[in-house]
């Protein structure tokens, strides 16, 4: 699937507000363990680099190493946020732990990841093993949605089942959120410290068609992506008329409430 940058930053401010609100129960990041050295950050799935301002801001003086499997999103983050303490990686989560593994090396500060894992199959599984990277004392923090039970992907999915466009679509679409206590029975072990919680965002979106907006650019690609055009603009405005009966304008706006679950890991 391809990522579309511009699409995703449509709503790019209320897109990082997450990740700010979970960096904010990141325990603040110790100097390096050599002297003059700068302590390593990892992003996982750092999109189109709107995050990277964020992180900056909350981790004065590190380096970041800014991963995403997408070839769009990195060119984009590389592009929009550039400088000499971050090094952007193209990487499937995966490949990046082998590869982290094999090198060794200086093991991150930290390691945070914002609404990536709901792309990962298995992540529940996965988070461990990229948790027992970081150097004692530091903390793996993900924020992931937690909204796939919500109108606007129950109707994504019922329209997506209609023969015309199923035959199209390969690749499945999730039906169930993961809990912030799923992550926390996960992440919690002797020797971890875990933090998690949920909270439902209420964004007030603006102009035409917005909830078809928002998901267009994330949850929605893998149906948008696979249709033919005919199909996918019939589909498209189908979708819209579904979502403007779900989500309907009032005189601040179209409300889309929007859950998401946290967890912060910190090593003891």
């Amino acid at each position: 699937m391809r990522w579309d940058p511009a699409r995703y930053l449509r709503f790019g401010e209320e897109r990082s507000r997450p990740f700010a609100d979970l960096l904010s129960r990141v325990p603040p990041v110790e100097e390096a363990e050599a002297p003059g050295a700068s302590p390593l950050v990892v992003d996982l799935g750092c999109g189109p680099g709107n995050d990277t301002p964020v992180l900056r801001r909350f981790f004065p003086g590190a380096r970041i190493e800014a991963v995403d499997s997408s070839r769009q999103m990195v060119e984009a983050a590389r592009a929009s946020a550039p400088g000499p303490d971050v090094e952007y990686v193209r990487a499937e989560v995966r490949q990046w732990l082998a590869d982290r593994r094999a090198a060794g090396g200086e093991a991150p500060r930290a390691i945070v990841s914002n609404a990536m894992f709901q792309w990962v199959e298995d992540h529940l599984e996965l988070m461990p093993e990229l948790a027992d990277l970081v150097a004692p004392g530091g903390s793996f923090a993900v924020q992931v949605p937690a909204n796939f039970e919500a109108p606007s992907h129950a109707l994504l999915r019922e329209l997506a089942a209609r023969p015309e466009y199923a035959r199209h679509v390969t690749e499945p679409l999730r039906a169930a959120s993961v809990r912030a206590e799923d992550y926390l029975r996960a992440l919690a072990r002797p020797g971890w410290s875990v933090d998690a919680w949920e909270t439902t965002y209420l964004h007030v979106l603006q102009g035409p068609d917005p909830v078809f907006e928002w998901i267009s650019g994330t949850g929605a690609r893998p149906v948008l992506g696979a249709l033919p055009e005919a199909e996918r603009e019939r589909f498209a405005e189908e979708y819209k008329a579904r979502l403007r009966r779900a989500y309907p304008v009032s005189e601040a706006g179209t409300v889309l409430p929007f859950r998401r679950a946290f967890a912060v890991a910190t090593r003891i």
